[in-house]
């Protein structure tokens, strides 16, 4: 490890250093964590999708769970929240026990939107 310094004074100044901006970084993670929790979206519940959309809304609805089968870009099947931005484009929409279904049977949950967290007990 030459890129450290040889004796035990500086190392220790250097450990020092590093814990203090650790602790930092920690305290800056637990403010931005604070406030995202306060204006964060409630996450779906485990039901069906709450009645039609608005008369005029663009599109079809979103909805509530989704299964992205493996493709270009996606390596597994992965279940998704419908609203997850890392869903891709090709979400197949399920209810909420195919999603649990899907995740017993051991399809991967998304890493972003954390389905797992919501549809298993």
């Amino acid at each position: 490890m030459r890129d450290l310094p040889p004796d035990l004074e500086r190392l220790r100044v250097l450990e020092t250093w590093l814990l203090l901006s650790l602790d930092r970084v920690r305290e800056r993670i637990a403010a931005v964590e604070r406030e995202a929790r306060q204006h964060r979206v409630p996450a779906p519940s485990a039901g069906p999708p709450a009645g039609p959309p608005p008369a005029g809304s663009p599109g079809p609805p979103t909805p509530a769970w989704g299964i992205a089968d493996a493709g270009i870009g996606i390596p597994a099947r992965e279940v998704h929240r419908g609203d997850c931005w890392a869903r891709g484009a090709a979400l197949r929409p399920v209810s909420a026990e195919e999603a649990r279904t899907a995740l017993a049977e051991g399809v991967q949950a998304c890493e972003v939107c954390r389905p797992d967290r919501v549809l298993t007990p």
